[in-house]
Parts: C-alpha cells; sequence; structure tokens
C-alpha cells in the first residue's frame, strides 16, 4: 500500500513510528507537511497539492494535525476525501475533536460519564456557573487549550470569580468543571484503534501539580482497564466518528468520567508505559479498511 502521514515534521516520535510500522510491513510511505500542501478545487477534479507535486495514488492517509493548525489541516484532509482517500481519522471528527464544547454535548448527548460543566458568555452569570459544578474547588479550561495549556485549578470560590472574570474580559471561551478530588492527581489515557482499546496507562501529576499531562512533568504506567472503563473509551471515540482516539478519563465515586478525546494522540507515553506497538496496530487497521471512497462520517452536529 501507498500511504501519507500528514505531518510536520519527519523528525516527530508518532510520525517516526508510524513511517516505521507502515514500512516494517512493506508498505510504501511518505511524510508530507500539510501546511506546505494546496489546492485545487475543482468541480469532479479535486487535486492535493505539494511542492508543485499532484499528490495522487495514495490508498491511506494518515493526518497527525497539530491544534493550532486544526482549520488548515482539515481542510487538507477533506481535500484527500474528495479525492477518494481512505483517511484514518476524517476531517469532520478532527475539527470535531478540536471543539471542546461540541464534543463535551455529543458525548453527553450518548449518555457517557462527564464532569459536570458548566459553559455561559456572560461575566454578570459566574455566580450560576460556580453553583452548577458545585462551587470551589473547580477547573476553568480555555477552549482552545491542548496539552494542559490554559487549565486553572481554582481552589476556593473568590479565585474562581477572579479567574472566570479575567479569562472572559480577555474575550477567551471556557469551560468550568467540577474538580474529581478523588482521583488524587491521576487520569487515565486508553487508547482506541477501530472498536477497541489496544493500551492504556495511568498519568501521575508532579509533585504540587494538578495536570497530569506528561508534556508537564507527570509520569506514567501500565494500567488494567475495568470492563466499564473499556466500553466508556470505545463509545467516546466512536460519538466522535474517531477511527484512532485517545481518551482521557479520570476515576471518580460515580464511575470513569471522560475528560477529553484527542483525534492525534501522541505514541510515545503510551508506547513506553504500555509496551504495546499502538503504531503497528494503526497500520494493521488501515490494511483491514483502507478502500477508495470509504468516508463514513455520520455523525450528526
Amino acid at each position: 500500500m501507498k500511504i501519507a502521514i500528514l505531518s510536520r515534521k519527519s523528525s516527530l516520535y508518532s510520525t517516526g513510528r508510524l513511517r516505521e510500522a507502515a514500512a516494517e510491513r512493506g508498505h510504501e510511505v511518505r511524510v508530507i507537511d500539510y501546511l506546505r500542501c494546496y489546492m485545487n478545487i475543482t468541480s469532479h477534479k479535486p487535486v492535493v497539492i505539494f511542492q508543485g507535486e499532484e499528490l495522487r495514488g495514495f490508498d491511506a492517509v494518515i493526518p497527525r494535525v497539530g491544534a493550532p493548525h486544526t482549520f488548515y489541516g482539515a481542510a487538507v484532509v477533506r481535500q484527500f476525501e474528495m479525492m477518494g482517500t481512505f483517511c484514518v481519522a476524517e476531517s469532520q471528527a478532527i475539527t470535531r475533536s478540536r471543539d471542546k464544547l461540541r464534543s463535551m454535548q455529543l458525548l453527553a448527548r450518548r449518555g457517557i460519564g462527564l464532569p459536570v460543566t458548566s459553559f455561559a458568555n456572560s461575566t454578570k452569570d459566574i455566580e450560576g456557573l460556580i453553583d452548577i459544578v458545585g462551587g470551589a474547588p473547580l477547573v476553568v479550561k480555555l477552549l482552545e487549550g491542548t496539552q494542559g495549556v490554559g487549565v486553572v485549578l481554582a481552589e476556593t470560590r473568590k479565585a474562581a470569580e477572579s479567574v472566570i472574570a479575567a479569562f472572559r474580559e480577555l474575550d477567551a471561551n471556557i469551560l468550568v468543571q467540577e474538580y474529581i478530588k478523588e482521583a488524587g492527581g491521576t487520569d487515565i489515557r486508553a487508547f482506541v484503534v477501530g472498536e477497541r482499546v489496544v493500551a492504556s496507562m495511568m498519568r501521575h501529576a508532579a509533585p504540587g501539580e494538578f495536570r497530569s499531562n506528561i508534556h508537564r512533568g507527570g509520569t506514567a504506567e501500565k494500567i488494567r482497564l475495568t470492563p466499564e472503563e473499556r466500553s466508556t473509551a470505545v463509545r467516546a471515540a466512536r460519538a466522535l466518528g474517531l477511527n484512532v482516539a485517545g481518551v482521557d478519563m479520570m476515576r471518580s465515586n460515580h464511575g470513569p468520567v471522560v475528560l477529553e478525546v484527542n483525534s492525534s494522540p501522541g505514541l510515545e507515553g503510551i508506547e513506553g508505559a504500555s509496551g504495546v506497538d499502538v503504531a503497528g496496530k494503526i497500520v494493521e487497521f488501515i490494511e483491514k479498511n483502507a478502500k477508495h471512497g470509504r468516508t463514513r462520517d455520520r455523525i450528526k452536529a
């Protein structure tokens, strides 16, 4: 098969592992900087062009679209879909997962466990936002934040009011969520490929930090998920239309709650902690499912 990986750099760990795993299985692989692609949007003849070359003949595309470039990256993926190329992460699913509010609403509609969450526009409604989540301590999240950036723990009501007011004065869209104290600074990453969890890990926050992101000094270890956690992860990925997803969850007193569903989850942490060849699992999925014109996104909203 001929596979394209849409990524800014070949040197990135996840990009390198995917290229290596595909090559080991005898596939032809090419890494393409999606920001250097441009498109000819002509009726019945869609084309993606990279450095003057028309990109044709690919059996599958693996998008590794960074959050700051979601709009353009998704547009490139959409163009490949119009050409009939199988895309591991479809354009609608990528944009859907990057919109935290939209994804939370879709997960809620499917009855998937979530932290109690509130959202508003006016600073006049701060009291109500805080009351919905049960008061302080609480977590304030920027809708556009990734890897723990733009996530603030407000330990008192006064601090919560100040943080929320400051974000809104900057015209930043935020979510306010209950603080899951019983999680103790840990969360779970379940890596979903197709219809099953192929690897999982528990992440621990660094001392003095409540965010467990590995990029923020957190550590990770292999973990065995409960059947409910596995089911929650698969259902969350399916709710957003993602074939491959990193589902972040916490263990709360009322069961697993989903924090976020990632459309371009990193491989380094999960492969290191679990010992699973996750890149190989993704390539296997492509081998079984890549067919011309197979765009299957049917998610409403």
